[in-house]
Parts: structure tokens; C-alpha cells; sequence
């Protein structure tokens, strides 16, 4: 019986369609490459006899092992069931001096090759039809790129504890910006929580991947921690993701997390795709040196969002904020009318196939979203840069601050008074000590 090992066939008139082969595949030989350890001379080639199955000519060519459809001979069948090689191991050599098609017949396993090969762009996602014409190289392997063992070679060697929660980042668009390390648990994890059932069973369908999934949204988050910890006492791992990008960042996550460590139990971060960073890294952003703060959603109404525009106005640093498509119309307005010249850098769809990077000065924001329907569209992550210069005169720092400097100029010295003043406020603390000096009386 042959071991485990590489089989490869030289053949002629291979047709690759979803469906059983016209033409009969004429094979030339079997070549048998030995893994290591077996015993076998490697390359080790076996003359096909006229009477022999043809080995591609079963349901399950090009997925797990080559089983024939008509059994010539016993030993044959033996050898091949014992053969037992993954998908990927099995190399076709074309014996025919042009282009060779392979012939797949598993439209399950195929399809998830093809889907894990079309989330890296290689080949069209089709639906009946799976036809792909191979090069002339001598030997080629089918598929060239397989997603989850890529994940295992890269992370299978690193510790993975039992009984522990993963927060796990997902791609905020573009799914190949999976990393392998989240592959790989994905893979391994008994159970993955995520805010929308829906929307996650797709995300891992199209990595190959079929898990039980737990409902954990922002409405039942604290009992779904429940069911998580139950488990995870269970010794199971468990990875949690929001619908895009990292959980717990204007996403559900963080109560979850809290409950799990108050059980004194593991959380493990896999970082990934964010909104935030992705927007940063393109923006330009000189003037802060670096320094930034993340606000996410502003309130959505009322005077706590009026109070947030104006906190928004008077710091002078760079600040990220979030908004979705039906309110990004009312917050460009709400930054023309507060914030004027000072620019915001809009990130729209942010990775994906329309996306969109646009600096303007905030006044001129709601016309440019105006000039194009399309703009309204999408998830949005904006950065309102940093002031170019703080402000040096009185007016230019807002009144409630000016008032809380009042405040302690009359119980402190000046300098400790303007340093609390600008550690309350965010006002730059030169500008501070300018103003303090032409209020304070000179004794």
C-alpha cells in the first residue's frame, strides 16, 4: 500500500468543468513523491497498466483523495483510498505541450477554494461554472494559495490557551485584510460570539469556515457574557468580533470583556483593519506632532451634542470622529458652522472598492458632499486636523475657560493656575499664560 506522500499523473485531454469529464483522461504513468519518513524512493514512477481506473475519474478529484469511479483493480482502489492526500498536495502534470484544464468535481470544495482564492483577487467568484486554465509549467498545484493552511503554517506554532476569549479585529470592507493569526483561530475556536449572526456566517463562509455562533450585540451583551463564560469554563475557546473592524471601539465588546475578566477568565486581542488608524495613516496629519484624540459618534441631539461641538472647537488637537451615511449631512453642517477654516480630512468607505479620501478646509465640507450623490454613501471615519497655532489673544479662547482661569489666578500662583487651566480646558497653555498675565494685577 503506498503511503502518504505526492502523487502526480501525466495526462492528455483533461477538460475542467463542474461536471462529469466528456472524454475519458488518458493516463501515461503514476509518479509517487514520498513524504518523508516513508520508506519510498522519492519521484518514484509506476507504469499504468492498460487495464487500470482512471484516477481522476471520481467524485472526489481535486478535494481530498482520488477515488476511482470503475474499480479495475482491488489493489488500485486500496492504494488510492490509503493515499488520503488534502486538496492541495496533489500536483497534475500536463504531458500535452499547450495549456491543460483539471477537471473538479466537488462543487462544495470547490467552491470554497474558489471563494477563499477570490477574496485575494485571484480568481472571479462564479456560481455554476468553475473553469480555470492552467500554465504550461510542468507541475502545478491546485489551489495555488489555500487561506487556512497559510493560517496554520503562520500561527499554528504559537500558544492558543484553552478557555479563553478572543477579541478578534475583522476587515472594515476589504476581506483580504483578514490577518492569518485571525484565520487561524477562527479555525480552531469552538464557538465565535459576534454582533450580527448574519453578517458573520457570511464573513466565515467566505474563509472556508462554518462555526456555532453566539448573538452578542449591544442589547443583550451583558447576557450573552453569560453564555460565553459558561463555555469558556468548559475549557473551549471562543472568539468574539463586531461587524466590522476591532470590537469595542464604537463597537459592542467591551461589556463582554468586562464580564468575562470579573469570572477571571482570559481575553486575548488579535489587532486588525480599524477605521481610525487607516484614516491617520493617509491624512497628513503635521501640525498635532503626532498626538491625537478618538471621539467616535458625536451625541446624536440636543445640548450634549451642541456641548461636544464647542469642546470640538476650542481643542486644538487632532480628532478622529465616526458618523454613518443619514447623519453625515448634519454633522458637515454642525463642523462648517463651528469650525470654519480648520481642515477635516473626510475617509469615505474607507479600504473598499469606491473608497475616498478628500481634505477640505470644514466650511466648504457640506458643498463637497453636495457635489456628488455618491458621497452621502458609506461609512465615514473624519479627522479634524490640529490648529496650525494656538491661539495668542483673549478672544480667541473660549469663554468658559477664560472664566475657570479667573477662578484660579484668585487662589493660585499664576504659573500653577494656568497649568490647571489648560489640563481642565485643552487650551494651549501658552496662550493660557498670555492671558493670565494681562488679568492677573500686578503686584
Amino acid at each position: 500500500m503506498i503511503a502518504a506522500g505526492l502523487v502526480s499523473k501525466s495526462f492528455t485531454g483533461v477538460e475542467s468543468r463542474a461536471q462529469p469529464l466528456r472524454q475519458p483522461i488518458t493516463v501515461d504513468e503514476y509518479r509517487v513523491e514520498a513524504a518523508p519518513g516513508d520508506g519510498l524512493h522519492s519521484r518514484q514512477k509506476v507504469p499504468r497498466r492498460e487495464h487500470n481506473a482512471a484516477p481522476l475519474d471520481g467524485t472526489d478529484a481535486g478535494r481530498s483523495a482520488t477515488v476511482p469511479a470503475r474499480s479495475a483493480l482491488a489493489h488500485l482502489d486500496e492504494d488510492q483510498r490509503a493515499i488520503g492526500l488534502p486538496h492541495n498536495q496533489i500536483d497534475l502534470a500536463a504531458a500535452s505541450p499547450g495549456c491543460a484544464e483539471v477537471a473538479h468535481h466537488k462543487p462544495h470544495a470547490l467552491g470554497t477554494q474558489q471563494r477563499q482564492r477570490s477574496v485575494l483577487g485571484l480568481l472571479p467568484h462564479r456560481r455554476r461554472c468553475h473553469r480555470r486554465t492552467l500554465s504550461k509549467a510542468p507541475h502545478v498545484s491546485l489551489p495555488s494559495i489555500d487561506l487556512l493552511t497559510a493560517a496554520r503554517q503562520a500561527a499554528g506554532a504559537q500558544h492558543c490557551p484553552q478557555g479563553a476569549l478572543y477579541i478578534l479585529a475583522t476587515p472594515i470592507g476589504n476581506r483580504a485584510d483578514i490577518t492569518l493569526r485571525a484565520l487561524h483561530v477562527l479555525d480552531i475556536a469552538d464557538a465565535v460570539a459576534c454582533e450580527d449572526t448574519r453578517h458573520t456566517a457570511a464573513l466565515l463562509q467566505a474563509y472556508g469556515l462554518h462555526k456555532p455562533l453566539i448573538a452578542a450585540h449591544e442589547h443583550n451583551e451583558r447576557e450573552a457574557a453569560q453564555a460565553v463564560i459558561e463555555r469558556l469554563r468548559q475549557g473551549q475557546r471562543v472568539a468574539y468580533v463586531s461587524d466590522a473592524g476591532t470590537p469595542g471601539v464604537s463597537d459592542p465588546g467591551a461589556r463582554l470583556v468586562a464580564e468575562v475578566r470579573a469570572a477571571g477568565l482570559r481575553c486575548v486581542p488579535l489587532p486588525g483593519a480599524s477605521s481610525v488608524t487607516t484614516l491617520l495613516s493617509v491624512a497628513g496629519e503635521v501640525a498635532g506632532e503626532g498626538r491625537w484624540r478618538f471621539t467616535g459618534f458625536l451625541p446624536p441631539k440636543g445640548a450634549e451634542r451642541e456641548r461636544a461641538l464647542q469642546a470640538l472647537a476650542t481643542s486644538p488637537e487632532a480628532t478622529v470622529l465616526l458618523e454613518a451615511p443619514h447623519r453625515i449631512e448634519a454633522l458637515a453642517q454642525s463642523l462648517a458652522q463651528h469650525l470654519g477654516e480648520r481642515a477635516v480630512t473626510v475617509g469615505r468607505e474607507l479600504t473598499k472598492q469606491f473608497e475616498e479620501v478628500h481634505t477640505t478646509p470644514a466650511a466648504q465640507l457640506p458643498a463637497w458632499l453636495a457635489a456628488n450623490p455618491q458621497r452621502t454613501r458609506g461609512e465615514f471615519a473624519l479627522l479634524v486636523h490640529a490648529s496650525a497655532a494656538g491661539p495668542a489673544e483673549d478672544d480667541a479662547i473660549h469663554a468658559d475657560t477664560l472664566r475657570v482661569l479667573d477662578a484660579l489666578l484668585g487662589e493660585l500662583p499664576l504659573k500653577t493656575a494656568v497649568k490647571l487651566a489648560a489640563q481642565i480646558s485643552g487650551a494651549p497653555r501658552n496662550a493660557l499664560y498670555e492671558a493670565a498675565l494681562a488679568r492677573k494685577p500686578q503686584g
